[in-house]
């Protein structure tokens, strides 16, 4: 399996120079993501942010890998590689800390703290890697890559047939946990076991920290969260 160059590319553009835009406590979700209890991928989820949802940011940790948000009235924590903000129609991801951007850093209470380490060391036994978030372009910087704003990255050609998702759920396989969050577009490494898709050959799929993923069998990236 091999990852597509230009995600290298994009995730270097991420970090590149910034726009400035004005003050502003909304971000849009950059691809479909759990909302979390708390800031672990291994955490409960509360609900799924959709592609391009709006959501406020009422804080974010202090390496600004998670952010507290509120959206339909709850307050939850997400993945800031999946969180995006807009100058000129241009995203900036959240997890690179855009300049002008004031984020408000918020400490975890000690039993939300305590609560993440248990789900963490529940999976980092059995941890065997990490998702790569800009496998494909990103769900951010694909778009910027692409110049797609509001519309998601087409990391396959071929959508998943009604009888392959039916396979997938009918034939369970045991989980294995990646840190980082699942996510259209991300990555799985090249080491990690896939299981094949006699429906349609092009597709892999597993069980990546307990949810069920199709995965494009020669890019290695996830195309269809099976939620």
């Amino acid at each position: 399996m091999k990852f597509l160059p230009f995600g290298i590319a994009s995730a270097v553009a991420l970090t590149a120079a910034l726009p400035s835009f004005a003050q502003s406590t909304e971000a849009r979700a950059g691809a479909e993501i759990a909302a979390r209890v708390t800031p672990s991928e291994f955490a409960p989820s509360v609900g799924v942010l959709e592609l391009n949802q709006t959501v406020i940011i009422e804080g974010c940790l202090e390496d600004v890998t998670w952010c507290q948000i509120s959206f339909d009235g709850q307050t939850a924590w997400a993945s800031a590689e999946y969180l995006y903000v807009e100058e000129n129609a241009t995203p900036v991801a959240l997890i690179n800390r855009p300049g002008t951007l004031s984020l408000s850093t918020v400490t975890v209470p000690d039993d939300e703290a305590t609560q993440t380490d248990q789900n963490t060391a529940a999976a980092v036994g059995a941890t065997v890697g990490s998702l790569i978030a800009f496998a494909a372009g990103g769900p951010v910087g694909g778009v910027i890559a692409g110049g797609l704003l509001g519309s998601a990255v087409a990391v396959s050609a071929v959508e998943p047939s009604e009888e392959t998702l039916l396979f997938v759920s009918v034939n369970p396989v045991e989980t294995i946990y990646l840190n980082g969050e699942v996510a259209v577009g991300a990555g799985v490494p090249a080491e990690v076991v896939m299981y094949d898709v006699p429906t349609q050959p092009e597709f892999r799929y597993l069980n990546v920290n307990n949810q069920l993923v199709l995965v494009d069998a020669e890019t290695g990236t996830i195309v269809r969260v099976i939620r």
